[in-house]
């Protein structure tokens, strides 16, 4: 026998390798060839009858007159792609008797997802942090992906894919910790970065890879991130990050300016770098200090203060697409910055909300602003989805 082993990964790229030789799912082949392939691979250990590959090839569409030989052509094209591994290598991995077929198992294979499987495993058997911190990082580099990606839609690759899926986070969350009680940070930020590929709405990555950047005193990279999980919670969810990600973020920026530095030095830092007019556009964990701050003030000088609250919606109160969300946003926010006075602030609170600090203005006032607000956006955007509603509310501060 000409074959006599291979390399098959099926974590995100699905691929097969003999010696120098190799074929994968990003050649121009039909998808039906890969799905073929991956079942019979996947399902190895079994002989599979011509009835269950007819089933899993054309399922969703209409009856062939003649499925048996269809399947047939399958399996030809099928064979001619592994003949590419070794010219006598379709014959020899794919085995049709009695009505079955069935991947050769006395071809020996390395395949990713049984040595992910197999490491993982051991790590949770491991009696020692170390040993198990050792089998956990030859695990996770196996995983390229989800199970079969490109196949994510087929119901039999979607369970397989979940438990894959599940495992590598499992493992992660597993592994940091180990490396950070290691003192080994550099990998930390390495892994964490991986997964939140994988993973990108977990932020409990985020709080890991912020800890690490921190121990590595890069205190700018770790604010970096928490403004990018901000962006990304609150544009995809509407949410703000957790306070436990919000103290991380106040003693990376903290930290930066405890270092001891010069009046003049402080000084270039809080000045603007460019004066663009109108009011102050900030993060939403600011605009909460400014507000406490200025509410603080208000009991002093009892001067008027008023909150403006916007929002957008379709025509029917209901939420935009997110494009026309994100356009929606985008437009909305430089023109109220530009309709504000340089005292006022405002920040983005939801996925499709402003909130607006008005100091020293009355409810008509207040009420004028956001009305002319409306109006400009109305006039400006004439034939934009959205709609705009407004509501004022004044400043109340606890005695």
């Amino acid at each position: 026998m000409a074959l006599t082993h291979l390399d098959i990964r099926m974590l995100g790229e699905f691929s097969l390798r003999s010696g120098s030789s190799e074929i994968n799912d990003g050649n121009n082949r039909s998808r039906k060839i890969w799905l073929l392939m991956a079942y019979m691979i996947y399902y190895r250990n079994r002989p599979i009858t011509s009835e269950e590959l007819i089933t899993l090839l054309w399922r969703d569409e209409e009856g062939s007159t003649n499925p048996g030989n269809a399947l047939k052509t399958m399996f030809h094209r099928l064979r001619t792609s592994l003949n590419e591994l070794d010219p006598h290598g379709g014959r020899e991995l794919i085995h049709h008797q009695d009505g079955t077929y069935a991947w050769n198992t006395a071809v020996d294979i390395t395949l990713d997802i049984d040595e992910f499987d197999r490491f993982c495993r051991e790590a949770s058997l491991a009696k020692t942090p170390e040993r198990k911190l050792e089998y956990y990082l030859k695990a996770l580099p196996l995983y390229g992906g989800d199970f079969l990606s490109k196949m994510s839609a087929e119901s039999w690759v979607v369970p397989i894919s979940v438990y894959y899926h599940n495992l590598y986070v499992q493992s992660v969350l597993e592994t940091i910790p180990l490396l950070e009680e290691a003192g080994r940070w550099a990998e930390s930020v390495k892994l964490c970065r991986q997964a939140i590929v994988q993973e990108p709405y977990m932020e409990d990555l985020y709080r890991h890879l912020m800890v690490a950047l921190i121990r590595q005193d890069d205190l700018a990279g770790a604010v970096k991130v928490y403004e990018d999980m901000s962006e990304l919670l609150l544009t995809n969810f509407g949410i703000m990050p957790s306070e436990e990600s919000l103290n991380l973020y106040r003693q990376a920026t903290k930290t930066v300016n405890e270092r001891t530095v010069s009046s003049g030095i402080i000084l270039e830092q809080l000045r603007e770098d460019v004066d663009p007019g109108g009011a102050l556009v900030c993060e939403y964990d600011l605009f909460k200090v400014l507000y406490q701050w200025i509410a603080r003030a208000v009991v002093r000088n009892g001067d008027a203060v008023h909150l403006a609250l916007i929002s957008i919606s379709d025509s029917a109160g209901k939420e935009l697409p997110r494009r026309s969300l994100d356009r929606a946003v985008e437009n909305l926010q430089e023109l109220i910055r530009s309709s504000l006075r340089r005292g006022d602030v405002v920040a983005r609170c939801s996925v499709s909300q402003f909130i607006l600090l008005l100091p020293q203005a009355n409810y008509e006032h207040s009420c004028m602003v956001c009305d002319r607000i409306l109006k400009a956006f109305s006039r400006q955007y004439p034939h934009s989805p959205a709609v705009l509603h407004a509501s004022i509310h004044p400043l109340e501060p606890k005695m």
